[in-house]
């Protein structure tokens, strides 16, 4: 059975940084697209930023210059460094990708279980 499994949230002051893991586990023919979301309070989920398997990243207007993704295709892993965290940054940050169990099977989407992070001001 595949999972995303994530790591790496927590309370960080305005300015401070945080670096979020997500590890897909389980029996993998192959990722496409990983990304990361993000879901405030009373919010809808958005993209925070994305990048292919061969490395294309995507980033939210919002997050530009102060967040970077990146991955380790050998780790079925996506990370995501945020630096000089804004209080609007807080909410629940999903990470999700798109991975074939097999060569005969398509593609699904698979998400993680929700870290949260919290900036205070």
């Amino acid at each position: 059975q595949v999972q995303l499994v994530e790591s790496g949230g927590g309370l960080v002051q305005a300015g401070g940084s945080l670096r979020l893991s997500c590890a897909a586990t389980g029996t993998i023919f192959s990722i496409n697209a990983m990304g990361w979301y993000r879901q405030a309070p009373g919010k809808q989920r958005e993209v925070v930023a994305t990048i292919t398997s061969i490395g294309t990243t995507n980033y939210a207007d919002s997050v530009k210059g102060r967040f970077t993704i990146s991955r380790d295709n050998a780790k079925n892993t996506v990370y995501l460094q945020m630096n000089s965290l804004k209080p609007e940054d807080t909410a629940v940050y999903y990470c999700n990708a798109g991975i074939r169990l097999a060569y005969y099977r398509r593609e699904s989407p698979y998400w993680g279980q929700g870290t949260q992070v919290t900036v205070s001001s």
